[in-house]
């Protein structure tokens, strides 16, 4: 649990000492500026940005039941950010496998990676798919409505 905390908690950090240098030089508003950009950083690089992640037998029971995908992410990948944003509202509606968090999700990732732990992996119907296209993952959801 604390590796997936420990970028956000570093960015704010390091944001918060650079703008209390910012503010005792008497640069108020740069101060403000700079911490609301790390602040924002750490926010994006958190696992709060993230549907619930579930575990990955749980997920593949889930996907056999309704055909969403299954896609493998960790917290800290500008890839696994990339796709989450670009899906949108769509991303709950597929399954969610932090690797970081579950020992299985990170075998079954290493499986289809050859060892690689390369995310965000999107299996869908049984076929792995790394660092998918966000608008071929998006289609995919559309196509379940």
């Amino acid at each position: 649990m604390r590796r997936l905390w420990i970028l956000p908690v570093l960015l704010v950090l390091c944001g918060s000492a650079v703008a209390a240098a910012l503010f005792l030089k008497g640069d108020t508003v740069a101060a403000v500026a700079l911490w609301l950009v790390f602040a924002v950083l750490a926010g994006v690089n958190s696992p709060l940005i993230f549907p619930k992640s579930v575990s990955e037998p749980e997920a593949r029971r889930r996907s056999a039941v309704d055909g969403r995908p299954v896609v493998y992410w960790r917290p800290g990948c500008a890839y696994c950010v990339r796709l989450r944003t670009r899906l949108g509202r769509r991303a709950r509606k597929a399954h969610w496998v932090n690797i970081w968090r579950d020992p299985a999700g990170a075998a079954a990732v290493r499986a289809v990676n050859d060892g690689d732990e390369t995310v965000p992996t999107v299996v869908v119907g049984g076929q792995a798919h790394v660092n998918p296209d966000p608008a071929w993952v998006r289609e995919q959801l559309s196509q379940l409505a």
